[in-house]
């Protein structure tokens, strides 16, 4: 339970005693968990009556209110700093993710970016809802939608709290571990599973919008795959709210001209994903069939990934022969 959940219109208030904030405060595992909802002015409220509680000149002798004040004073400098700044975990395009209990915070760094939050939030719950269930593990489990309050400014921003994706690497990771390019064998179960989650994303009405390698996360284990950060995603037909501006050649050009999305758009960037992953390894006919996927015509593109999944079957099967389970591990 957070302070600003224990009582009172301010929030604070419950917590009377020192042994009730120190037993707050150990519960916390993350800056977020006490301060991470509510105005910046509750934020700040709730720091002043647990520091009160807690300070060594209030209990003097007492290691476990010393050890509480340090662990109390660490989660606000770095709430304070960043709101969260020395317990991030990751940096995305235009948020923060911060561990907490139960999964990850992602928290906009700015707050003119809520409304791609509040996007986010509404493209995972409406997978939850209308993708097939048996493909769910493709996407995100989005906990809870958070508004935190900035405590320099108070200025809202917008927080989304989703399920722990353990032992997950983006493409971008992959990348960087086989500079000199990914067996296409081995990339060959990736951009499978990655057509399989755009496939299942528009049959529920979805534009991904960002199929980008900081946006596609693999199992190397398990050979699995989740399609991460939809805060550019949309309904089919609409534009996108926003495209990622250092991957800004990556895009077709009516996407840069603000016309509408389809599910080519997510075919188009999946295939630059997949032959940037293989470099100087990927084989001419899968260079080809990539191509395929990026003509300039919109609607001379591939707009079904199903269909587009069973034609790279086919080609998968004359490179290679029947599909076999190839380990697949990352260095170090």
């Amino acid at each position: 339970m957070r302070c600003a959940e224990m009582g009172g219109s301010s929030g604070v208030g419950a917590v009377v005693t020192t042994g009730a904030a120190i037993a707050l405060i150990r519960a916390a595992s993350a800056p977020a968990d006490l301060f991470g909802t509510g105005t910046g002015r509750d934020a700040a409220r709730c720091y002043r009556r647990l520091a009160r509680l807690t300070h060594p000149d209030a209990c003097p002798g007492d290691p476990r209110a010393a050890a509480a004040f340090a662990k109390l004073t660490r989660l606000w400098q770095q709430h304070h700093g960043d709101l969260g700044g020395g317990a991030i975990v990751a940096r995305g395009d235009l948020a923060n993710l911060y561990q907490v209990r139960g999964g990850l915070l992602k928290v906009a760094r700015d707050p003119a970016d809520n409304d791609l939050m509040d996007r986010e939030s509404w493209a995972l719950t409406r997978l939850r809802r209308d993708a097939e269930r048996r493909l769910a593990a493709y996407f995100p489990r989005l906990i809870e939608v958070r508004r935190i309050g900035d405590p320099h400014s108070g200025a809202e921003r917008r927080g989304n709290v989703i399920g722990a994706l353990d032992g997950f690497r983006s493409l971008a990771d992959v990348s960087a571990a086989f500079p000199g390019g990914v067996d296409p064998r081995d990339a060959a179960w990736m951009w499978r599973r990655l057509l399989v989650g755009i496939g299942a994303a528009h049959r529920a009405g979805l534009v991904h919008g960002a199929i980008l390698p900081e946006h596609v996360l693999i199992h190397p284990a398990q050979h699995g795959l989740v399609l991460v950060d939809w805060c550019y995603s949309g309904p089919v037909g609409d534009r996108l709210p926003a495209v990622v501006s250092r991957y800004r050649d990556w895009y077709p050009p009516e996407v840069l001209a603000r016309q509408q999305a389809g599910p080519d758009t997510d075919i188009w960037l999946a295939s630059w994903c997949m032959t940037e992953l293989m470099g100087d390894q990927l084989p001419a006919p899968l260079a080809a069939f990539a191509r395929g996927c990026r003509l300039a015509s919109p609607s001379r593109r591939p707009q079904d990934a199903w269909l587009l999944l069973a034609e790279l079957d086919d080609l998968l099967g004359r490179l290679y022969g029947p599909r076999t389970f190839r380990p697949f591990a990352i260095p170090a």
